[in-house]
């Protein structure tokens, strides 16, 4: 989703996670020592000096905010904040800090499937239309072959990210209309083929809970996973955030240069793929309940559980493999998997011969990384404000180090060194094009000739009309889509979004049929860095011929 991550994102996992980089703020001031919250544990002697290696990292990779939990063997050993929730603004990010969470939120998405299958309402291997009459996508055979724990493990056909931009950045449509429009969402890839992420078909896992609980899903959370748990301090999207709520916000680098803070975005309508905010305090709870097998409070039969112990093997059993590439740059070598996969709501995979299990969250400004060693009872979350995954990625690192006696790595320094090779690759692309520009080109036919609107079979309606000298476009349900058009060279324009904290413009090419009439739109990322969310590749924009 971004790292609009940003969305890093590893291995394309979630929420893009893009790799930002610019000249590291100020150092932040050090906080205190770091101390225990819970007196039934305790920070082992390696990560002693944690707090300096936080702000560290918040320097190096320019976080206005930060928040980390550390749960060994059932207690909580760490809960702290670090720096601001907000640039230019006096407030601390403490433990009780709500960040967006993002695609972290798949986890609770199956775990309400998993409730609902303990309780005899459903099977994961159900029909998607038995519980969806309505359901369809683009392919009758997958329209029917469909089943509910396939809306959970990213290998559908379709491709990276499709239809996010139906919710991404917010739009108008409502869940259901979300869910109804995958009919037209191109198929690009065979049914349980290849893993291939997406956001949308969360989207329909939650139409499903509200099917077979008859109740809203945000009811469903709130009964019978915060309650239950206690999580008093997570809301189920933006939307729910209370007036006085300690929450972070989100912050990027600016045409991925200048870090700003960044507007406020819900996915209201895609909740399930994305939507929660919470506290590492809160996601403390989480990882215990997760780390325990279910299993609230009690022992035997007087046990309380969220969800069986059954339900838990097969979220983290897996279902569809992921290929492992090598990593981008030497001194990242030692997080090289065995194996890696999907299971249902979680990633799986292993580091040093200890299994983890594990998703990231990538959000406009924020991203995030929750990751149980089981073997270890140990979790650990870190929640961050910018949209850095390697912030995430090297606090992450540094905790599973000291926990599973590995060598001493310089996790900030190694992953300073993938982001510079990122920022090198991004570089490299734009000078390609413009290498291959041809700069004295003209457009065959004057601006008034592009002015119009266009549909696609998906998305809707997008509209491109005169402003100024120029042109300027509009994407009719996302308000944040309102850009400049420059042109770039024959038919070829690039798309300037005047919200500069997108980091999404994008090429637009329109094709003329002999006659000189434009028939067909067609739309790509400028930057390799863009967040996949913004799927503007799926785009198939065919002008709406006037009355």
């Amino acid at each position: 989703m971004p790292s609009a991550s940003t969305l890093l994102r590893s291995a394309c996992l979630v929420v893009s996670i893009a790799l930002s980089c610019g000249a590291a703020v100020a150092a932040p001031p050090a906080a205190a020592p770091v101390a225990a919250v819970d007196a039934g544990g305790s920070l082992p002697e390696a990560l002693q000096d944690l707090d300096a290696y936080v702000e560290r990292v918040r320097e190096q990779f320019d976080v206005p905010g930060i928040a980390v939990a550390v749960v060994k063997d059932g207690q909580v050993v760490l809960e702290r904040g670090y720096g601001v929730r907000k640039l230019g603004e006096p407030a601390k990010v403490d433990a009780h800090t709500q960040f967006a969470i993002a695609s972290n939120t798949k986890a609770f998405t199956a775990a309400s499937i998993s409730i609902l299958a303990d309780e005899g309402k459903l099977e994961l291997d159900d029909r998607v239309i038995d519980h969806l009459p309505w359901f369809r996508m683009s392919d009758a055979y997958i329209t029917r072959e469909m089943r509910i724990r396939d809306l959970l493990a990213h290998r559908s056909g379709l491709g990276l990210g499709a239809g996010d931009l139906l919710f991404w950045p917010t739009t108008t449509y409502t869940a259901r209309e979300v869910a109804e429009r995958l009919r037209d969402v191109p198929i690009s890839g065979g049914f349980r083929e290849r893993y291939a992420y997406d956001n949308i078909l969360f989207g329909v896992a939650q139409q499903v809970i509200e099917a077979a609980s008859g109740m809203s899903y945000e009811q469903f959370l709130r009964t019978r996973i915060f309650g239950p748990l206690g999580m008093a301090e997570t809301r189920f999207n933006a939307d729910y955030l209370k007036p006085g709520d300690n929450f972070a916000t989100g912050h990027a680098k600016f045409d991925f240069k200048d870090l700003k803070p960044v507007a406020p975005l819900t996915w209201s309508n895609v909740a399930g793929a994305g939507g929660i905010y919470s506290s590492v305090h809160d996601l403390s709870k989480w990882m215990r309940v997760q780390l325990d097998g279910g299993v609230i409070s009690g022992e035997g039969d007087d046990a309380k559980r969220l969800f069986s112990e059954k339900r838990q093997k097969e979220m983290w059993s897996v279902l569809t493999p992921i290929p492992i590439s090598e990593p981008s740059v030497p001194e990242l070598a030692a997080t090289k998997p065995n194996f890696r996969g999907y299971g249902e709501g979680w990633v799986l995979t292993d580091y040093r011969g200890s299994k983890l299990v594990y998703h990231t969250g990538g959000w406009p400004g924020m991203v995030s990384r929750l990751t149980l060693v089981p073997e270890k009872e140990l979790g650990v979350v870190v929640l961050t404000s910018a949209e850095v995954g390697s912030a995430f990625n090297a606090i992450t690192m540094r905790v599973l180090d000291a926990y599973l006696d590995a060598p001493e790595t310089d996790w900030v320094a190694a992953y300073a060194v993938a982001m510079a090779k990122s920022q090198e690759k991004a570089d490299e692309s734009w000078n390609k094009h413009l290498a291959a520009r041809d700069a004295d080109s003209k457009p065959s036919l004057p601006l008034d000739g592009y002015a119009g609107t266009y549909r696609d079979p998906w998305y809707g309606d997008v509209v491109i009309s005169r402003s100024g000298k120029g042109l300027q476009i509009q994407f009719s349900k996302t308000a944040q889509l309102l850009g400049d058009l420059e042109h770039w060279q024959h038919d070829t324009f690039i798309v300037r979004w005047r919200d500069r904290g997108l980091n999404a413009d994008a090429f637009l090419t329109f094709s003329l049929d002999p006659d000189g009439k434009i028939v067909q739109a067609l739309m790509v990322p400028v930057s390799p860095r863009t967040d996949f969310s913004f799927d503007f590749q799926d785009l198939r924009l065919a002008p709406v011929e006037k009355p």
